[in-house]
């Protein structure tokens, strides 16, 4: 019996042998290297908090704990950060992404030959959520409702090209028929809030829910909004006990609906994390488990919490094959969802 234990016990320290030297050099990896962490938005919006709140808590779950930058990186929707993500960024897993779902599906809604990055190759770490957009208007507006939208002028600001504010207001206008006219440019959802409140538009569209809450709580709680329609392939639980209607019932036609869901179904990876497409397939690995486990920390939670922000995380695996079932669909759609969000 003796031998027969010491075998056993040697058969243990070999194998704890044999995974030191693993967990040795998954902490090694990242021990005493720094990350750049890009947010594709300007200071203060939706994806900015979302992406400064995963970075407090994301080194605690990547062995080696590195220190983690973050950097704002606003332009074009967040496609200039996708394109520097893309082909100016090492590849070492040392840099990685915050970006719109819009950066995303951009290239294949905008049609552009010369798109500056391929989204499908991109790595996808984690989604922080499967967002509810809606679209508002401010208290003092004469459209209250979304029926009133289909009856009445509302002018509706947004960002430029290619921003969720902008494609969500004429993809309502040019499948549910809204009358609503476009104001775009602004730099940023926050921009457009204001505009509101000063009364230069009547509304936004396109904004999540979620970026809503953390900005502007006060206008809810204080009933200086009206929301008009939510938009996702589920409903948002929260939107619906508040009585705000789902898109879908507003289509004439089963192509202006193929169409919408198309555009809509970005939002199933409503906050994406990327990395360059060939990152090494152990940083890889390394940061989606780290996403992970920062999104389901307690710590984190609480954090989202004090911030009014909803998480409902995915993995990048997950987030990796919707990316791909979204190129894949249809040619006839995809041309009618390029022209529905373009005028």
């Amino acid at each position: 019996m003796k031998i027969a234990h010491m075998r056993i016990a040697s058969m243990l320290a070999l194998a704890v042998a044999a995974l030191t030297p693993i967990k040795a050099h998954a902490a090694d990896y990242y021990a005493g290297k720094q990350i750049t962490f890009i947010i594709g938005t300007s200071p203060g919006g939706g994806y900015d908090i979302y992406g400064r709140t995963v970075a407090r808590h994301l080194p605690r779950h990547i062995p080696g704990a590195p220190v983690i930058i973050v950097q704002n990186m606003n332009g074009a929707s967040s496609m200039r950060a996708a394109g520097f993500i893309y082909n100016i960024a090492p590849k070492d897993g040392t840099v990685i992404g915050a970006i719109s779902p819009g950066a995303v599906v951009g290239p294949l809604l905008e049609g552009k030959a010369d798109a500056l990055y391929d989204p499908t190759k991109f790595h996808f770490l984690a989604t922080a959520n499967n967002s509810a957009r809606v679209c508002a208007t401010f208290g003092t507006s004469k459209t209250k409702t979304f029926a009133d939208a289909l009856k009445q002028e509302t002018i509706i600001g947004s960002v430029a090209e290619g921003g969720s504010t902008r494609d969500y207001a004429y993809l309502h206008r040019n499948t549910s028929k809204a009358k609503f006219r476009i104001i775009a440019g602004y730099k940023g959802t926050p921009d457009v809030l204001l505009a509101m409140e000063r009364g230069e538009v009547d509304g936004i569209c396109g904004l999540d829910w979620s970026s809503l809450r953390a900005q502007k709580g006060d206008y809810i709680r204080d009933g200086k909004l009206n929301i008009l329609v939510q938009t996702g392939l589920e409903p948002n639980d929260e939107l619906t006990k508040m009585g705000v209607p789902q898109i879908w019932q507003f289509f004439e036609n089963a192509e202006d609906k193929a169409v919408a869901e198309l555009v809509i179904g970005q939002q199933l990876f409503g906050r994406p994390y990327i990395a360059p497409p060939g990152t090494a397939p152990e940083a890889v690995a390394r940061l989606r488990a780290g996403f992970i486990g920062a999104l389901n920390d307690p710590a984190l939670i609480a954090d989202a919490e004090r911030s009014q922000i909803d998480l409902a995380p995915a993995g990048g695996e997950r987030v990796q094959e919707g990316v791909r079932k979204i190129y894949a669909a249809p040619a006839n759609i995809v041309e009618r969802a390029r022209e529905a969000i373009r005028k």
